[in-house]
This record gives structure tokens, sequence and C-alpha cells, in this order.
């Protein structure tokens, strides 16, 4: 009998591949990102935003979830010592290998858009970069401001799950008797209704002053969000009653999830950027966004635990390895191939799929390369030892619930 929670490890395998996607994407849209195809627009924006306002935060939960596991079978020591081992390494090798390639490019493609001769101020050579990388002296400056290095793009939630564990420490006693209060607060339509409230009231009076700038210094809004998720993932991880009211109110949250999603994107196309709206209709778009996400965890909650609770076999073993590996390294193999591709001016009903098939094809290989060697292991998020019986064992935060 296994206590592993096969509805958490995939949640956190499809959340994490919808991630990927979403990437993939971002090289294809109007919003700002590291590098951009010559044929981007807004056509597939609705779509994206589809998952926009709650994959992150569902993550953070499941990232406190899994943290509960690990603390009820080690003491604080052991919790704090397993977590640094498995997260401070990728993170390094992101920093300092994994994320210089996204730089290069991102400054490449600034390069390249500026007039030939304020571009030849800025020489950009592979023999000097790296330096400039690790040193903070490249002065890769432009309209829009610098570019800041050395960085772990998109490895601040690996940074930010540093931070939280840390800060987890001191509140464990309290927080494994939290479940009883929880329950009055979330009992009935109080589940969607509290911290629907908790976080509309985040984005309405933080948001506005510090925005999400995935700069752990200064990113005050997201710490308060994602770190009251991974504190409630941690509290009910273990409280079977919030489970079996996720997938209770599974239909009814999707349908008010689906319904928010539809007025936002009602809402940004009435409002296109340099149409300010009102201050009052924005106070209330941005909770109808919370209402979305939190509307959407639920949803994802519920369906899970009712449908994949049970759900093991050889793909969820394997996946539920490779899923935090293919995170590492997606987002330079989107940005190096990306950039490429875009090159070879193929049309875009080849490019995309192309490029999808090269991001999972790349994942892969990195993937089988760093389990096989044991030096690698510990260094793209795995157990430095292969498991006996990974099926015995309770998820664990990166390599298989966050």
């Amino acid at each position: 009998m296994t206590d592993r929670r096969y509805d958490l490890d995939w949640l956190r395998i499809i959340a994490f591949g919808l991630l990927i996607l979403y990437h993939c994407g971002m090289f294809y849209v109007t919003w700002d990102w590291h590098v951009k195809s010559r044929a981007a627009s807004d056509a597939i924006e609705p779509l994206m935003m589809l998952t926009n306002p709650w994959r992150l935060t569902l993550l953070f939960l499941i990232a406190g979830a899994a943290t509960r596991f690990m603390a009820d079978k080690m003491s604080v020591a052991q919790l704090t010592g397993a977590r640094m081992g498995r997260l401070w390494p990728p993170l390094l090798l992101a920093v300092f290998v994994i994320v210089p390639p996204q730089s290069y490019y991102e400054i490449v493609e600034a390069l390249q858009a500026m007039p030939p001769a304020i571009a030849a101020q800025y020489p950009l050579t592979l023999d000097t970069f790296y330096i400039k990388y690790v040193t903070a002296s490249g002065n890769w400056c432009d309209a829009d401001g610098c570019l800041t290095t050395p960085t772990y793009n998109h490895m601040w939630f690996v940074a930010y799950l540093i931070l939280y564990t840390l800060a987890l420490v001191p509140l464990l006693p309290l927080l494994r008797r939290i479940p009883k209060g929880v329950s009055v607060l979330i009992a009935g339509p109080f589940l969607i209704i509290t911290p629907w409230l908790i976080m509309a009231a985040l984005r309405l009076t933080l948001f506005p002053i510090f925005g999400e700038s995935h700069d752990f210094r200064e990113d005050w809004y997201l710490h308060a969000l994602y770190f009251s998720v991974f504190l409630f993932g941690f509290a009910v991880a273990k409280f079977q009653p919030f489970f079996d009211r996720c997938v209770q109110l599974r239909w009814v949250a999707l349908a008010i999830a689906l319904i928010c999603w539809a007025s936002l994107i009602v809402y940004f196309n009435a409002h296109p950027e340099g149409v300010t709206p009102p201050e009052w209709l924005r106070a209330i778009m941005r909770s109808v966004r919370e209402l979305d996400a939190w509307c959407a965890i639920i949803a994802c909650i519920g369906f899970a635990h009712r449908h994949l609770k049970t759900a093991d076999g050889p793909a969820r073993q394997l996946l539920t390895q490779a899923i935090f590996p293919f995170y590492l390294i997606h987002q330079t193999i989107i940005v190096v191939a990306g950039h490429h591709l875009d090159e070879l001016r193929m049309p875009l009903v080849i490019e995309a799929p192309l490029l999808i098939a090269v991001t999972a094809l790349g994942c892969w290989l990195f993937f089988d390369l760093g389990r096989r060697v044991p030096f690698l292991r510990v260094w793209i998020g795995l157990p430095s030892k292969s498991p006996v019986k990974a099926t015995t064992l309770t998820p664990q935060v990166v390599g298989e619930a966050h």
C-alpha cells in the first residue's frame, strides 16, 4: 500500500507541460519576451489566457503539499537539507550554464532591431559574452532598460521555492494545526469565496504598487500571493475534506473559470494597449481574474482527485522524474531554436509545430543524458541514486510534486 498522491503527480506533470507549451506560445504573441517571431501576433493570446492566471499558483500549491509529505517524515534539519540539496544545484546550473544562451539571443535580437550605427556601439562576440554575463559588466541597455546578468530567468520559480522553504521552517508547528480552522473558512461555497477574496484583495492592493517583476528583492505582490498559496497547500495536503469538496465543486468551478476567462478576453479586446479603462472597471476585472484563477485551481484539483488518484503506471513514473529536467532546459531550447527557425522563414504552420517538436526532443535528450550519468543527476533535480521502488515514495518537492 502506498501513500503516494498520484493525482498531485499528474497535476504537476500537466501544469509543467502547459508551462512549456505556454513558453512556446510566447515566441508568437505580442507580449514582451526574450526573443520574438517575425510572425508574432495576437491570434493565440486568448488561448494563452486560459492558463495564464492560475498555472504558477497551482504549482506553488502543489509544492506546499509536497513539502508537507516530506516534513511529516523528516526533522526540520533533514527537511531543510533535503530541499536545499535538491533546489540549489539546478538553480546554479541554470544561472551559469542554461540561462546565458537566453540572454545572448535576447541581446542579438535587440541589436538587430536597432539602427546599424547604434548597434555597432554594442559589440557582441561569443568569446567575450560569457565573461561579461557572469561579471555583470555587459552594460546591455536600450530604451526599455538594462539586461541584468547573471540571472535566473524562468528559474525564478525555484529561487522562490528556496525562499519559501526557509520561511516555512519556523511556521511548521502552527501549520500542522491549521486544517481544523481552515475547514470552517472553506466550508460549502466558502471554498470558492474565501480564497478568492484573499487573492482579489492582494491583486487590488499590492499589484498596482509592485506589479510582477520576478525579482525576489522587490516582488512583494507575488511573494504575498505565492507564499500564501504555498502555506495553504502545506496546510491542506492531508486534509481529505478539502479534496472531497474540490471534487464536488469541480464542474461549478470549471464553469465559473470559463465565464471569467471569456469576460477577460472581452475586456482586453475592448481595452487594447493605449486605451485606459475606468479605474472601477479595472478593479472589477482584476477581481474577476483572481476568481478565474482560483476556480480553475479547484477544477484542476477536483478532476485530478476524481480521475487520477489511482492512475499509476510506467508513464506516470517516467514523467514524474522527467518533468522537472524538462522545465529546467525547455526555455533555452525554445529561445535558441525559435531564433534560428525564424531565420529560415518557413510557413508558420510548419515552423510552430517544428519548434514544439524540437523543444520536446531537446528536453528528452537532456533528461535522458542527465539521469544516466550519476554526477549529473543532482544538477538536474533528480536524486543522486535511482530509488529502488519509486512507487513507494511520497511526493518529492522538485522531483515529483511542485
